[in-house]
């Protein structure tokens, strides 16, 4: 019987658990709430496959532990690969998948109510009616079909973004440089991001967080954009240079702006603060204003998301056991 043990296992990802066991009953799904770490790799001795979801690292020291206990697979539940050891997990033979595609309407979705709600100052509002103040004014919004939206990356969330946006009426301009065949046919691309930049009122990212993204969203880039421009961030935390972000925010250059992901995240995000007061200084102020939303890495999270993401990663487990190749298997940086 092929075994497979699962790590990091959230009570909310119990269900989607349950209904695999259930439709491959000839497999033995091991749970644990454990991180992977060299020391828990121990659980997975003997075992076919670990399934895996964390913002640790994957470091060599994880990886040799797993290979000395005969794992050599390994499924990862979530996009993100850029915390694995690949130098060590080519030594070490290992078969690497990751599920990069769960539910795209989960992101681009929350990405789109952010940027909704960061145009009708609905944070403000609600901080007003909280008090007992109902006046409309000074709070006025921004219809959504008036704006010119800036869509970085048109892969599959991207896209799913678009779609919402030309529902709203909004005029979308869109760079990639894969560009994709059916955006190209709409005629939305431009041909720089500093065309882009020119013509948005609001701005989206939807691109990986590789070392060539890396802070794209820094002072000169921001320059580059219209003035009171709103910047949406639910792709990664490394692809904003944040301080260049506050800058913006002070001098008013960025109007509104939602996030979330945040560079520093690990160990931040995903615990629970309402004690002890946030300790990261830039997240709290942040949050304290009024044009600014905050989420903690949330917009994936749902529950088609989260049932796609077990489900997928166990199957891929499957195939690797059974000497296939899965279509989400990980190629390795050359």
């Amino acid at each position: 019987m092929t075994k497979i043990v699962a790590y990091a296992i959230r009570d909310d990802e119990q269900p989607a658990l349950k209904d695999w066991r259930e439709a491959h009953p000839e497999v033995e799904v091991v749970d644990t709430k454990d991180l992977l770490t060299p020391e828990t790799a121990a659980l997975a001795k003997g075992a076919d496959a670990v399934v895996v979801y964390q913002q640790l690292d994957y470091t060599r020291e994880t990886l040799e532990a797993l290979h000395d206990g005969g794992v050599s697979v390994m499924s990862l539940r979530n996009v993100g690969t850029d915390n694995i050891d690949f130098d060590a997990a080519k030594e070490f033979g290992f078969q690497i998948s990751n599920v990069p595609v769960y539910s795209p309407n989960a992101i681009a979705e929350h990405s789109m109510i952010q940027l909704s709600r960061l145009l009708r100052r609905t944070k403000e509002l609600d901080a007003k009616i909280a008090k007992g103040d109902l006046r409309w004014a000074p709070t006025i919004g921004r219809e959504m079909r008036m704006q010119t939206v800036g869509v970085i990356g048109t892969g599959n969330i991207g896209r799913v973004a678009i779609k919402i946006l030309q529902g709203f009426g909004a005029k979308v301009v869109a760079y990639d440089m894969y560009k994709n065949e059916e955006i190209e046919k709409q005629g939305l691309y431009v041909d720089s991001l500093d065309e882009l930049y020119a013509q948005a009122d609001a701005v989206s990212l939807y691109v990986p967080g590789v070392p060539a993204n890396h802070h794209m969203i820094d002072d000169a880039a921001i320059a580059k954009m219209k003035d009171g421009v709103v910047l949406v961030n639910v792709s990664r935390g490394n692809l904003m240079d944040i301080d260049a972000v506050v800058r913006g925010l002070n001098s008013g250059k960025i109007s509104a702006f939602g996030m979330d992901v945040y560079e520093k995240e690990v160990g931040l995000f995903n615990a629970d603060w309402s004690e002890s007061g946030i300790p990261d200084k830039t997240i709290a102020d942040l949050i304290e204003r009024e044009n600014v939303l905050v989420t903690p890495h949330t917009a994936f999270y749902t529950t088609k998301a989260v049932q796609e993401m077990v489900h997928q990663s166990l199957d891929a487990a499957v195939a690797f056991t059974n000497g296939e190749v899965p279509s989400i298997a990980v190629k390795f940086p050359d």
